[in-house]
């Protein structure tokens, strides 16, 4: 945890943060507490919505996109090393003075600490809790140019981004459920978790939808699914999935649940999935859904649903249509 390094490093660690100044904390989790920090100078920079959602809830100042310029940044590592490396490059960019990351050893902390002092002087490190924090003291926004990366548009012709699902191409489990959808989908359809946006650009061949909406809680990914879904009929949810309203219930909905945030398995978010699309679905509506083999979902839909059948898939994915969502009377 960051909590932890954080502490050790301001408690004669080595780590002085300017007087005065806003400080950027770029992704930080969301409980942490950012021990020795003054919350009336800090600004957190966060594109996943429900960590966003924490944040200002604990009243802080949040943005989704960096706004200014920072005495001081804090970066707390992504998991994907291209996304770890574009913040990076992004905090040097608009900070006036210190830079610190943070990160755990799974993180890939130790690789981006050798491949920064093979560029710039780097103090610390803090070893702790399975993790490391280091810092640069001086400007160096021309020294890591060329870590900065956005979204680009890939061989298969779709526009991706470091850090979003599947950045390199098209997802197989996606690729799965694509040819399983009916030729019928209804007037209003969901895709929920729809990351950049590949299931809905082909639910939208069908001319029979009026209205599609994409929701996704990473804010890149969705920047990056309004270039992907052009059609007029598509609409863009900056949400969490699991608690989303929509303005009136959906005929389908269609969805490749996330089913982790770190790197342990976690099926219950995408069993909260299977409940917030019974819950937005017309009585006749229906869900198409795929999932890897593994992961435990059959009873939530059965559960959420009066008719569950699995309609295929392969050795490593399963398809599932479920039908006539099921509702508790008041």
């Amino acid at each position: 945890m960051i909590d932890a390094r954080l502490q050790l490093a301001l408690d004669g660690g080595g780590l002085e943060l300017p007087a005065e100044g806003t400080i950027a904390v770029f992704q930080p989790p969301r409980d942490s507490d950012l021990p020795g920090l003054d919350k009336d100078r800090v600004q957190i920079i966060h594109d996943f919505k429900p960590d966003y959602d924490a944040w200002a809830a604990r009243g802080y100042d949040v943005v989704r996109t960096i706004k200014d310029r920072y005495a001081a940044c804090i970066v707390c590592l992504p998991r994907a090393k291209a996304e770890a490396r574009a913040v990076i490059a992004a905090a040097c960019e608009v900070c006036d003075g210190i830079v610190v990351i943070d990160g755990q050893k799974t993180d890939g902390a130790d690789s981006v600490l050798r491949e920064m002092r093979d560029r710039v002087t780097v103090q610390g490190p803090i070893s702790k809790a399975h993790g490391k924090m280091f810092w640069i003291s001086e400007p160096a926004a021309e020294f890591f140019s060329d870590w900065r990366q956005g979204p680009e548009l890939t061989e298969g012709g779709f526009w991706t981004a470091p850090g979003v699902f599947s950045a390199d191409g098209v997802d197989l489990a996606s690729a799965l459920l694509v040819d399983a959808l009916p030729e019928k989908l209804g007037a209003e359809v969901a895709d929920l978790g729809a990351g950049w946006g590949f299931l809905s650009a082909h639910a939208l061949t069908r001319p029979d939808i009026k209205n599609l909406y994409l929701v996704e809680a990473g804010h890149m990914a969705l920047e990056c699914a309004r270039r992907n879904v052009t059609d007029d009929r598509a609409s863009f949810a900056w949400e969490d999935a699991t608690s989303w309203e929509p303005p009136h219930r959906m005929d389908s909905v269609i969805m490749n649940p996330p089913f982790h945030i770190g790197r342990a398995a976690e099926p219950q978010i995408g069993q909260a999935f299977v409940a917030t699309a019974a819950r937005i679905l017309s009585p006749q509506g229906k869900l198409w859904m795929v999932a890897n083999r593994h992961l435990p979902y059959e009873a939530e839909l059965k559960t959420r649903f009066a008719h569950v059948e699995e309609i295929g898939g392969d050795a490593r994915f399963k398809l599932f249509h479920a039908a006539r969502p099921l509702r508790k009377r008041r």
